[in-house]
């Protein structure tokens, strides 16, 4: 029986886009003017403990991404990754005081038809983000996508954290956002209508928040044609 569950379970990771693997950035949560700061982009999925190889069947699905740096002041800089077996690495070194986001953009995937799985042919976009305090307080993130889903934080004070979610740059509301934490553990929140969810942080470890919208607009990418656009977006915080 105990197989049987696990089977099951595995299969659902792989047809349901709501339980699909998603890209996500690590990086320290504390920086330090001067200071190299290392940034890692991970694929899987983090509460099962799946994580793919740079190399292997999935991940190079979805290595064509745009990853950045913003500053405090709102400057925006490229960061070229290092392919390592698990994940793709970085570094950039912080000039001044202040929080910097790094934000992952992946809009370049294949089109996918899952139609066999009565949930249709689609194209995938990815945002993922983290963030950095460079020896002050915290402040609002720089991240803002003009054309799918993010995560902003807003505040976080002791354990207790304040996030908004985006849409085109507007906030979303009542949209469904899902806590993850390792050995299967995760809860499910809803922005409200000005798109804000706030939790506490009841542990010290890492936690992964994934939000996901579809976007009802076909179009054709790279020569197929898709009916809609499925966003996804992850913010950790380590």
């Amino acid at each position: 029986m105990k197989k049987l569950i696990l089977t099951l379970t595995f299969l659902v990771l792989i047809v349901s886009p709501s339980f699909a693997h998603y890209l996500w950035v690590e990086t320290n949560a504390q920086g330090s003017v001067g200071q190299s700061q290392v940034v890692n982009v991970y694929y899987g999925e983090y509460t099962y403990g799946v994580i793919e190889q740079v190399n292997g069947e999935a991940f190079p699905k979805v290595k064509d991404f745009s990853l950045w740096v913003i500053d405090a002041n709102g400057k925006k800089t490229e960061l070229q990754v290092t392919a390592k077996d698990d994940h793709f690495t970085t570094t950039f070194t912080p000039k001044q005081k202040g929080t910097y986001t790094i934000v992952l953009d992946n809009d370049n995937i294949e089109v996918i038809d899952y139609t066999k799985y009565d949930f249709g042919i689609f194209k995938t976009h990815y945002n993922a983000s983290a963030v950095v305090e460079v020896e002050q307080e915290t402040s609002n993130s720089n991240n803002s996508s003009k054309n799918g889903i993010s995560i902003v934080k807003v505040k976080e004070q002791g354990n207790d954290i304040k996030l908004q979610v985006l849409f085109k740059g507007k906030p979303l509301a009542e949209n469904e956002a899902t806590i993850f934490v390792s050995d299967l553990w995760s809860k499910k929140l809803t922005t409200d209508q000005d798109g804000y969810i706030s939790f506490n942080l009841p542990w010290a470890t890492k936690y992964i928040i994934e939000t996901t919208k579809k976007e009802e607009v076909p179009g054709k990418f790279k020569g197929k044609d898709y009916q809609f656009i499925w966003h996804c977006a992850t913010y950790c915080i380590q």
